[in-house]
This record gives structure tokens, sequence and C-alpha cells, in this order.
């Protein structure tokens, strides 16, 4: 029950990846959550987030932000990155998903996403088969308090996903 939560793979940050790999393996789709897995919670774009996604195109990669946050949030952020975006996509529902694969024109076998929550972003990739990376939080001081909570509960899936991969 619990295996829906667990990631493909656990990263400590985006910049540790193989980029170039994971091209030549076929991935072909990258889906991004923003918050504590590009940058700290409600920081703006930066320019190692911008040199990220330049980076990423001239791979070859298609990207695609996929986020619980609202427009005002999740635009200015994807417009500076140069990235396309969808927002309150209610992860983890398998919707958002589905159309950020639609956006990158990907399919679940070619497609690779990056978060930093288990109850949202591992679950609904994991939902649609596609592979799920767990990024470590950024920053955890600034993170709102519901998150926090969940940040509890994800401590007890970990037990078990400890006790998988041991």
């Amino acid at each position: 029950m619990l295996k829906r939560f667990f990631p493909y793979k656990k990263i400590k940050s985006l910049y540790d990846i193989d980029f170039e790999d994971l091209y030549d393996s076929g991935v072909r789709g990258l889906t991004f959550d923003i918050d504590n897995t590009l940058v700290p919670d409600s920081a703006p774009a930066d320019e190692k987030t911008v040199g990220l996604f330049k980076r990423l195109k001239k791979i070859g990669f298609k990207c695609c932000i996929i986020s619980n946050n609202g427009k005002k949030r999740v635009r200015p952020f994807a417009e500076k990155a140069g990235v396309k975006y969808l927002y309150k996509t209610a992860k983890p529902s398998r919707k958002g998903f589905l159309k950020a694969m639609k956006i990158t024109g990907s399919a679940p076998e070619n497609t690779v996403h990056f978060g930093d929550q288990l109850f949202t972003d591992m679950w609904g990739a994991n939902k649609v088969g596609i592979r799920s990376y767990l990024v470590e939080p950024i920053d955890r001081t600034r993170e709102p308090f519901q998150i926090r909570l969940k940040r509890i509960l994800e401590k007890i899936v970990f037990l078990f996903y400890r006790g998988k991969n041991s």
C-alpha cells in the first residue's frame, strides 16, 4: 500500500543529475515541481534555475512545470525560466501529469518527474507510470505549516521505504 508513495529514485539536488545520461537512456520529457525542488519555497526563479532549463533545452528535453500553486506564483516563475507550465494541478491527481506529458510530447515510459513531496509529487507521478525522482527539500525552514505536517507523515513512509531498499 505505501509503495505508491515510494520514489523511483532519491536525489540530493537536481544539480547532481547527469541529464545527458538521462537523455541517452531515452528520457525526453521532464516535469518539475517548483517550491523546494527548483528553489526555496516562494522564491522567484533564479539564474541557476534559468541556466538549468537552458541546458535541458540544449540537450533536447521538453520540460514542463507542474504545480499546485496558483497562476500568480507559477506564471512569472515559468516565464523567467523559459519553460511551459501548469498551475492548480491538484497533485496527486493524474490530470496534471497527463496534461504535462501532452505539453512535452512524451509518454510515461520516457518521462521523469522531479519533486520534493511523497504525497503529491511521487504519488501523482507513480499513478500515471512516470518515473518519480524525490529531490531533498532545499529549505524546510520556509515551508508552510501544512507542508510541515505532511513531512511528519513522510517520515513514517520512509521507514518502510528504507526497509524495502536495504
